[in-house]
């Protein structure tokens, strides 16, 4: 009795501290959240976030005003083929032009951003033949892919054009990993950010192949861990 007593202690205390799962889109409202970035709309139309990519606009990007640090985020997504997108998290937006110093393949670049230019990690959404959805993408400062899907052909198969995908997202400490509809996808260490805000992408569209192509989000939540 005492040994099911402690576990059970146990088992509840950690649920706790992990935290309880909290919506960040109510379904209705955009409330809590802003556009950065670029001029694309987001609307909500039954109960879906709908991103519409608008001309001459840059990337644009729906941010959490709430930063996260450590967190499990889950959501799905439906996008055009045509249309490239993404979800940042532990991102930045810097409210002044900076300079930054990164190293890329060994070797230290200087990052020119403007204001208001959302950056940091981006979890991939693309189309099934590019092979890199899941994988994490540092957008708008090292401009590479943090992981190697070379030799994960699971990974780049999960996604599947024109469906809802579900995405999930595990960031404790230095380790990111991320699932595909249920596939294990991007895992490694990378500790250039360990805090920000989460956003949600419109990709920007080539004035010469323009249409108001749109990206879909749903069932947007996250648990806070400990």
């Amino acid at each position: 009795m005492i040994t099911r007593l402690v576990l059970s202690f146990m088992l509840a205390a950690a649920a706790a501290s992990a935290g309880d799962w909290i919506k960040l889109f109510d379904g209705k409202t955009l409330n809590g959240w802003s556009v950065h970035s670029g001029k694309a709309t987001y609307v909500v139309e039954n109960g879906v976030i709908a991103g519409t990519a608008v001309l001459g606009s840059p990337n644009s990007f729906l941010c959490t005003e709430k930063e996260f640090g450590d967190f499990n985020l889950e959501f799905e997504v439906k996008v055009d083929p045509e249309l490239n997108s993404g979800v940042q998290f532990r991102s930045q937006i810097p409210r002044e032009p900076l300079a930054l110093k990164v190293e890329v393949k060994g070797k230290e670049v200087e990052r020119k951003i403007p204001a208001d230019r959302v950056y940091g990690y981006q979890v991939e959404i693309a189309t099934s033949k590019t092979g890199n959805s899941g994988n994490v993408y540092d957008e708008g400062r090292r401009a590479v892919f943090l992981d190697d899907f070379s030799g994960k052909a699971k990974a780049r198969a999960a996604f599947k054009d024109g469906k809802w995908n579900k995405y999930r997202i595990e960031c404790k400490g230095d380790s990111i990993k991320t699932w595909v509809n249920g596939v294990a996808a991007a895992d490694f260490k990378d500790a250039v950010t360990l805090r920000g805000i989460i956003g949600l992408q419109v990709h920007q569209v080539p004035k010469d192949k323009f249409k108001a192509y749109q990206v879909r989000w749903r069932n947007i939540r996250i648990r806070e861990l400990p």
